[in-house]
């Protein structure tokens, strides 16, 4: 009989259990944590936690331990459980009712057996034949269906071989053991059901992010792996950061919460390109927009060609009266030595047409040149400009493929992606999104956009993923503007953006010596862009 100290002590175990059970978020451990609570309260030897199967039609075993014949298998031992399932119906499609835990679920009732070895209603011949090979003695059982809020039975806890108090002598289970048990059972499924709703909300939402994001890889599958990668690098480096003990980052720490709140930023970091003309987008040469305007400066060239070998013939033809061969041969001479400017003029505008990271002023000058110095005659037979004022703003852009229309257009994502944020209902663990994702085009020193934020107005969070957002853009091979660069070159750009006040230096101090970039690189980068870096990581 239990004492009423045992009682109260042991009620107030299971209150402690139940709040316990409350906060966590990982199912496994879950599991783990409500078996364990329910031998602990019986001071029970051993126990088993099964799941019921999504079609109701057997019981799984999830998490299985005996103490004195130290077996832990399932949960967090890293043992799997190659136990076969318990059916619910026999093979004639009748109920199984010969298995305690079986039974359990079937009947929604707790079934409380003193001694398996006398018990007439059971089939305990695995028991016995488990007991023959392990010396065991199974003795006592308490099976007790976990029942969620709808009635629905989702598990079944089954405890073996009550022990009494301060011995190793094993007893039945009491009625206080098969309350407190039934109330654990109660409070575990109502935590289990909890956190399974709240699993598949989260995976909903997720998959709705990923729907957001294949919409943007459709549009463009160059930034399409830009939306995976981004969040991989970020989550990375908070982690590299998270562990670090020494310096200015060693008061940053992530608990479950913080890393999923930060994934979420990752993932939809850029969903306002989704509002992004594609043809900005995926802008691979100055002159493109829906097609490589090129094409129709080649067109001219090749009507400047025709008309200057049509007035060279002509111009010999009216030789012919005078019979000068000198004079024609002169002519042929000047036509050639035209169709080769125009050609050395095309071979340049075909390469400036392609974006660098820098065009020479002698170039953009050589472009303005060929804009003012010639004229083409059109369909209409009238002479026109040879190059519009739209292509030669575009030719004699000065840095990559874009315009400044253009790249205020691709900078609007940014602005787009808070506005998008910024309308959804966030709860409490998530409503740092918006800012996180938000911020990854803002600068330390307070250059960047949209809302010209320093490092002392951003979080630590932003500032990781605004240097994994450049990182990955640096080293992305699958833009259509550039090739992916070598890692001793992305980490020399990104060096400089440390020094000048672009991202933050401490951040990319651990990036550096946690070498996180090349973590990074071996799991996403072509083999020939790892290459040898030399830089220094300060020391964290």
């Amino acid at each position: 009989m239990d004492s009423v100290d045992d009682l109260l002590r042991r009620l107030e175990q299971l209150n402690e259990i139940g709040t316990s059970l409350s906060r966590e978020r990982d199912i496994t451990r879950l599991l783990e944590s409500i078996l364990l609570a329910a031998k602990a309260i019986t001071n029970a030897d051993g126990g088993t936690l099964y799941r019921m199967l999504d079609d109701h039609t057997a019981l799984r075993f999830e998490i299985l331990r005996t103490d004195s014949l130290r077996i832990a298998m399932g949960g967090t031992s890293g043992i799997a459980i190659s136990f076969p399932n318990l059916p619910l119906l026999d093979e004639n499609g009748q109920r199984n009712d010969s298995l305690v835990a079986a039974y359990a679920a079937i009947h929604h009732q707790t079934v409380n057996i003193a001694d398996a070895y006398s018990e007439p209603n059971f089939d305990f011949s695995g028991t016995r034949h488990f007991d023959e090979r392990t010396g065991y003695r199974s003795q006592s059982f308490l099976a007790v269906p976990m029942k969620n809020h709808e009635g629905d039975v989702i598990g079944v806890l089954q405890l073996i071989n009550a022990q009494r108090p301060g011995s190793t002598e094993v007893v039945s289970f009491s009625s206080a053991d098969q309350s407190l048990v039934e109330s654990l059972a109660s409070q575990a499924a109502i935590a289990l059901t909890n956190r399974l709703l709240m699993t598949q909300l989260e995976e909903l939402f997720e998959s709705f992010i990923n729907l957001i994001n294949l919409a943007i890889d459709e549009k463009s599958h160059y930034t399409g792996g830009h939306c995976q990668r981004v969040p991989a690098l970020t989550m990375m480096l908070a982690e590299a950061v998270n562990s670090t003990t020494e310096g200015p980052l060693a008061s940053f720490k992530m608990d479950d919460r913080d890393r999923y709140e930060l994934k979420i930023a990752g993932l939809l970091h850029d969903c306002g390109k989704v509002t992004t003309p594609v043809h900005v987008v995926d802008k691979a040469t100055k002159l493109q927009t829906l097609y490589d305007r090129i094409g129709l400066i080649d067109t001219r060239f090749e009507v400047l060609k025709r008309d200057a070998e049509i007035g060279a013939l002509r111009r010999q033809l009216e030789l012919r009266v005078k019979v000068n061969p000198d004079s024609e041969s002169a002519i042929w001479i000047g036509y050639r030595a035209e169709m080769d400017t125009l050609e050395a003029d095309r071979a340049f505008l075909r390469s400036t047409n392609i974006g660098a990271e820098t065009t020479r002023d002698d170039a953009l000058q050589r472009v303005r040149q060929i804009a003012g110095s010639r004229v083409w005659r059109n369909v209409e037979g009238v002479e026109t400009e040879f190059l519009t004022s739209d292509e030669l703003e575009n030719l004699t852009i000065r840095a990559g493929t874009l315009t400044q229309s253009e790249r205020n257009t691709i900078n609007h994502h940014i602005v787009a992606t808070i506005k998008m944020l910024e309308k959804l209902p966030w709860p409490s663990h998530l409503r740092n999104v918006p800012e996180y994702a938000g911020g990854h085009h803002e600068r330390m020193d307070g250059k960047g956009y949209p809302k010209g934020l320093t490092r002392d107005q951003m979080s630590v969070q932003a500032r990781v993923m605004g240097i994994a957002d450049i990182f990955e853009a640096l080293t992305a091979s699958d833009r259509p503007y550039k090739p992916g660069m070598k890692l001793s070159q992305a980490m020399g750009i990104m060096q400089r953006f440390k020094q000048n006040g672009h991202i933050d230096p401490d951040l990319f101090d651990v990036f550096v010596a946690e070498k996180v970039y090349l973590r990074y690189a071996e799991q996403f980068l072509d083999p020939w862009q790892i290459d040898p870096i030399n830089l220094v990581a300060e020391k964290v």
